[in-house]
């Protein structure tokens, strides 16, 4: 009897599970799921690869690069250098090069890096102040008409083309503004407030000069007409783009692939530095108190400066108190030559006008001897005395 309970109550226990079985199988519904992971390492290296693969989808060879050491080896026919690295450094030799360069054909499109100073004459930009447009910002205009503002895409900058209706939108910094003030632009776009890039003829070939390089950079460039707008700056020509890229510096790879080493190299510099600290021979025992008296303290403050400082020191900081003495005594001493001074000097401590001299003449580069230093400095106490 307890055999046949045991069999049906396993057997109920099966149908239950496949009972439950079946109706989770009947519910259950397939889906996908992408999970982002974020941006790819090679993303992540190059704020530009997007703005890269459109132009390479518009048919134009793009190349990067973090230096203008490529310059020399690009020809500038049906070329754009798109300079949207860091131009701090940049000498007025590389200044040249660009230019040239674009003399002879090229197109160039940077970004302006600083604001024109109107007291100085100039930028911190050589490559902005060459080709004369300046950079100041928008706050420092005066405020558009009120119906501009209420424009609603007042905030874009707006590029005007030839047999178009419409302009095509960008989204600049509008905190910033570009000043043409010896009219060499031949063509601009604006937003509501100020102007935000602007082209120029120079030589054979172009210069367009743009106040931020962001809307080109991920995920920005998919905004608005951005795009278009950097494959029109670029069109039927190849690209070549200058940045810096994001490299893990030397410290970091070997913190990362040798840090047994490092530390091992930490300690025994940490070993070295303990040894070579050590005190070699006998430490001298501390004097008694009852032998620190003043002319003591006195000696070993001369010793400790004529051992760091040397004689010249010691003889200057005299000859200089002489001589603040001798302007408190006598009203317009610094005016008088040397020759007068030491003639007010002569009268003042009624000491001979050669012995001033001697005693305030530069002294030569030769260590004196100690009998010698003795004299001068008695000699010099003597003149401050009589003052």
């Amino acid at each position: 009897m307890n055999r046949r309970i045991g069999w049906s109550l396993g057997a109920l226990a099966l149908l239950l599970l496949g009972g439950l079985s079946l109706f989770l199988y009947l519910q259950a519904r397939p889906y996908e799921e992408v999970v982002d992971h974020g941006p790819s390492p090679t993303a992540q290296a190059n704020p530009y690869l997007a703005a890269e693969m459109f132009l390479r989808e518009r048919g134009l060879a793009v190349s990067h690069a973090e230096t203008l050491a490529v310059l020399p080896q690009i020809d500038p026919h049906g070329h754009t250098l798109l300079l949207f690295g860091e131009r701090a450094r940049m000498t007025p030799r590389e200044v040249d090069q660009v230019l040239n360069w674009t003399r002879a054909g090229g197109r160039l499109v940077f970004v302006a890096e600083s604001l024109w100073d109107a007291q100085t004459g100039q930028s911190n930009d050589l490559l902005l102040d060459r080709v004369q447009l300046h950079q100041s910002l928008s706050k420092d205009l005066k405020d558009p008409p009120q119906e501009v503002e209420k424009d609603r895409f007042a905030k874009l900058t707006k590029l005007y083309l030839e047999d178009e209706d419409a302009p095509a939108y960008a989204s600049f910094d509008t905190d910033f503004h570009l000043d043409d003030p010896n009219n060499v632009a031949q063509a601009w776009a604006n937003s509501a407030r100020a102007t935000h890039m602007m082209q120029r003829v120079y030589g054979l070939g172009t210069v367009t000069v743009v106040t931020d390089a962001e809307l080109w950079k991920t995920p920005a460039i998919g905004q608005y007409d951005n795009a278009w707008l950097l494959w029109y700056l670029s069109a039927d020509t190849d690209v070549t783009v200058i940045y810096n890229t994001a490299h893990d510096g030397l410290w970091t790879l070997l913190w990362r692939y040798f840090p047994q080493a490092i530390v091992a190299l930490l300690a025994l510099v940490g070993l070295w530095l303990w040894q070579a600290s050590v005190r070699h021979g006998p430490v001298q025992m501390p004097a008694r108190a009852g032998r620190r008296q003043l002319l003591e303290h006195l000696r070993a403050s001369a010793d400790f400066l004529l051992r760091h400082n040397g004689q010249d020191v010691l003889l200057q900081a005299l000859q200089q108190d002489i001589l603040r003495r001798a302007r408190h005594r006598y009203p317009g001493f610094d005016q008088l030559n040397v020759a007068e001074q030491w003639l007010a000097l002569s009268r003042l401590t009624r000491q001979p006008t050669r012995a001033i001299s001697q005693a305030l003449s530069p002294r030569p580069k030769q260590r004196l001897s100690s009998a010698e230093f003795s004299r001068q400095v008695a000699h010099l106490q003597t003149l401050r005395n009589a003052l």
